[in-house]
């Protein structure tokens, strides 16, 4: 799509190697006014990549106009704007996919692509359409490789989509995309009316979102919404590799941003697959738990229909199997689409001349007028996602499943539940008893695969509590129980996110994983965890102890002595990225010579990074 309405922070991919040459269309008219030729003639495009989180696989490109300066305007919301006022806005728009087309089909692997188009809402008319198709059949474009985006701040977007000029699409190929989610007059609307297959979350709920609760919280909502309504979700504007982090963990489908690649007016600049995308998402894998075994082992191969199928094919096809009530549908390029019922075909079933109606080519109805959209989750989501998915939506038959938003599988509602039970009892097995957290094999796993992933940054805590034993002594195992679990509570809080890894050694020892997050912040947190649990623990003592702020009793030896209240230290060891290779027994000497250090100290913490 061609954001005019964008500053140039957006734009599309485009594959490695040589092109085939692009077929050589007819050009499309030009504004009469000498002007606007000149304009015209002096405005460039841009392609930037829209990339697979797990795999960085290029799926697509957007197409962003370039050079407005140079055509005499200060961006390119000015250029529209003087460009509708001027009654050549229709002209300007079509010179831009054009141009963007031209640069698509030089792409090796455009085939395989998709290309995003803006559209503006001022342009737009009955004729549109039409004047699309007949664009890309120049050049050899397949309608389900265009995606229109849809700008949701255009306060015309939503009437346009519904019963507009764009209206027609559906009886096409061609996709549709709400661009600037969440930002926007109409709001839900346009996600209701337009009905996407796209939705692309503005650069606003994505800058900072790493350190800001708030911006993740609207994520992860409109994450959700768009599965439960089977539509594809765009992280755009991704420039750190914190907020890729974050953005993958909330279930962004696809990622665009200047971490991928910046947009590119040269196609050789831009490539197929992202290696450095693929190298995030693996190291991420190594100290994370996946559920894609579990979600594989479960899924079912139910063959898909394909979307322009005859339907005297899909009625025999539900005739043969007359076990299934549904089947997936998927395009011609193998992404699902949603899927067919049989209770949505029986008033044509059991009509006498249904199969008829529906079977002649000028006034029956398609396989598309009867495709439902269905929730849909790649394999790498974790269960218990999925299974939220699901229960969202009353009646469903289960989720499809995709990976690199190919159709792979069906998961019912049964095959979900025993993903959820094998998770859990595998969980169980790793887990600490009293706490739940887990335990001593998978801590010893998570330091291996941090020590392993050299180019990573890492902070690992220790965490001990000072003057436990007393305190089990005077109020006995059952109070000692409740202030480990409180611990246990407070760490998980603390450490509640995907590169965060909280743990509990055993007994009043526990472990705290940071990766990907500042060494001043990660300490930052481990303060806060410190000085919290001081805080809190002291309403488990009795209000005169309390008041004295300590506990009589004797050491070792029999000797009178005072035992302050509880608390908890903490040794902290850095991990640098470009570090040398060092073993488990290495990290667990110097933690073992930092706690003894942290116990002395004031603020009860004691820090230093693995050297070489």
């Amino acid at each position: 799509m061609i954001n005019f309405n964008h500053s140039l922070r957006k734009g599309l991919g485009l594959a490695d190697g040589r092109a085939a040459q692009p077929p050589t269309p007819q050009p499309e008219p030009q504004p009469a006014d000498g002007r606007w030729a000149q304009v015209l003639a002096r405005l460039d495009v841009a392609l930037q990549p829209i990339v697979h989180f797990h795999t960085g696989a290029c799926y697509g490109f957007e197409a962003l106009l370039r050079d407005v300066e140079a055509a005499g305007f200060a961006n390119a919301s000015a250029l529209l704007a003087e460009a509708h006022a001027a009654g050549v806005l229709a002209e300007v728009e079509a010179k831009a996919h054009e141009m963007a087309l031209a640069k698509f089909v030089g792409l090796e692997t455009w085939r395989q692509s998709k290309l995003f188009l803006n559209l503006d809402g001022r342009s737009w008319d009955a004729g549109l359409v039409g004047r699309m198709r007949s664009m890309i059949e120049r050049y050899g474009v397949e309608e389900a490789a265009v995606v229109f985006e849809l700008a949701e701040h255009d306060p015309l977007s939503h009437t346009a989509a519904a019963d507009g000029p764009l209206a027609p699409h559906r009886r096409g190929s061609f996709k549709l995309a709400v661009d600037d989610q969440g930002t926007g007059h109409s709001g839900l609307r346009l996600l209701y009316h337009a009905a996407p297959e796209f939705v692309k979350v503005d650069r606003f709920f994505i800058a900072g979102i790493a350190t800001d609760s708030k911006k993740r919280l609207f994520l992860s909502q409109i994450v959700n919404l768009a599965h439960l309504l089977g539509v594809v979700v765009i992280a755009e504007g991704i420039e750190t590799e914190r907020e890729f982090f974050v953005c993958k963990e909330v279930g962004c489908d696809l990622a665009q941003g200047f971490l991928i690649q910046a947009p590119a007016t040269e196609v050789g600049a831009l490539r197929a697959s992202y290696g450095d995308v693929e190298a995030l998402a693996r190291s991420e894998r190594r100290v994370t738990v996946s559920d894609q075994k579990l979600i594989g082992d479960q899924i079912a191969y139910v063959v898909p229909i394909v979307l322009g199928s005859r339907m005297e094919d899909v009625f025999e096809r539900f005739r043969s199997d007359k076990s299934s009530t549904f089947f997936p549908v998927v395009d011609s390029a193998g992404e699902p689409v949603g899927i067919v019922r049989d209770r949505e075909l029986k008033e044509y079933t059991y009509s006498p001349f249904g199969k008829d109606l529906i079977s002649n080519k000028i006034i029956g109805r398609k396989l598309r007028d009867f495709t439902t959209r269905c929730p849909m989750a790649d394999i790498n989501t974790k269960a218990e996602h999925i299974l939220q998915a699901y229960s969202a939506v009353e009646n469903s038959e289960g989720i499809i499943i995709v990976d690199n938003m190919k159709y792979v599988g069906f998961l019912s509602a049964h095959s979900l539940l025993r993903v959820i039970n094998e998770k859990n009892l595998a969980a169980a097995r790793d887990q600490n008893p009293l706490t739940k957290l887990p335990g001593n094999n998978l801590i010893h796993d998570y330091v291996a695969g941090a020590l392993a992933d050299t180019d990573t940054h890492y902070t690992l805590a220790y965490f001990d509590f000072d003057n436990f034993k007393p305190f089990n002594d005077k109020y006995g195992f059952r109070l000692g129980d409740r202030a480990i679990l409180m611990f246990a509570e407070l760490l998980a809080r603390e450490l509640a996110c995907e590169t965060c890894f909280p743990a509990h050694i055993g007994g009043d020892d526990f472990f705290g994983g940071y990766r990907q997050r500042d060494f001043d912040l990660a300490v930052e947190s481990v303060r806060r965890i410190i000085a919290t649990f001081r805080r809190d623990v002291e309403s488990f003592y009795d209000d005169e102890t309390r008041l004295r702020g300590y506990i009589s009793g004797q050491d070792r030896q029999g000797n009178p002595t005072r035992f302050p209240l509880m608390s908890v230290s903490a040794a902290v060891v850095q991990l640098r990225p470009g570090r040398g290779a060092h073993t488990v027994d290495e990290v667990s000497q110097l933690i073992a010579g930092l706690k003894k250090e942290a116990k002395k100290a004031e603020d009860r913490m004691a820090s230093a990074a693995m050297v070489g």
